[in-house]
């Protein structure tokens, strides 16, 4: 077989029996998740079919201004969705999450378009917007995920930093250990998920280009360089994203500025 086996809606419909099938074992044991399930089920498939639509018109364009909107538009959701999964927030959080997806998102892509993969141009949709949108996704975990232990760490602790404050440490000083923190836990998912690929499970985009009849080794190659794209910008993107706040919830006269922090809306 050359290419990946066609799948019908006749095929879709009996792929969702298995969802069904979930929802009926929620059902039984009074667990609550069928209304849940029903509606994720239904949000994903008209989500992935409206995308489907939205990337066969900007594939067939090929135009660097198609390609770039669509990628503003995902980096948008991207920091929308980063800012709102902590449980707390600040003023400037959106803008700093826009910025850092931005900067770290492009330039990881264009690298990887241009120097790695050797595409031309760079900006071949076909490339840059699916190595793109599995930038955004794992970045906005890193910077969603750095950002709520920044914040828990800063306000639940508050007397401390400002103990040390008083004390005579600089904004630095009583930020760093919480900066270092929060970067830690960002990084947890992608160094987890690059300790057990290839032994625990097989990555999406090496699985697809199997089932499309790519040679399993140059699968595997593309999917390391998908990894080390994805640990890069991540990181990056925590760093950024911590460094950002840590700046702007210390004044620089040294003093935390907590009124800055407010809970997220539930």
């Amino acid at each position: 077989m050359t290419g990946a086996a066609d799948i019908g809606y006749l095929d879709l419909a009996v792929a969702s029996l298995l969802v069904l099938a979930a929802g009926l074992v929620s059902m039984f044991l009074q667990l609550g998740l069928g209304r849940r399930l029903l509606l994720a089920s239904v949000r994903t498939v008209v989500q992935l079919l409206l995308v489907g639509y939205v990337l066969q018109f900007v594939f067939g364009q090929g135009s660097w201004y198609v390609v770039l909107g669509m990628a503003a538009v995902m980096i948008v959701a991207a920091a929308r969705a980063a800012i709102r999964r902590p449980s707390r927030t600040y003023r400037g959080a959106f803008r700093q999450s826009f910025f850092t997806l931005l900067i770290t998102g492009c330039a990881v892509t264009v690298t990887v378009t241009t120097v790695v993969i050797g595409v031309d141009p760079w900006f071949e949709a076909r490339y840059f917007i699916p190595l793109l949108g599995m930038i955004l996704g794992n970045g906005l975990t890193g910077i969603s995920l750095g950002l709520d232990s920044l914040l828990s760490d800063l306000v639940d602790g508050r007397h401390l930093v400002e103990a040390e404050l008083a004390m005579g440490a600089t904004r630095w000083e009583a930020a760093r250990p919480r900066v270092q923190s929060a970067v830690r836990r960002g990084l947890i998912p992608i160094i987890n998920s690059m300790m057990v690929v290839g032994l625990v499970s097989l990555p999406g985009m090496m699985t697809g280009q199997i089932l499309a009849g790519a040679d399993p080794m140059e699968a595997v190659k593309y999917q390391i360089v998908v990894m080390f794209m994805i640990a890069g910008a991540t990181s990056l993107g925590t760093i950024g994203i911590t460094l950002l706040a840590a700046r702007r919830l210390f004044t620089t006269h040294h003093q935390l500025c907590l009124e800055c922090v407010h809970d997220q809306e539930s």
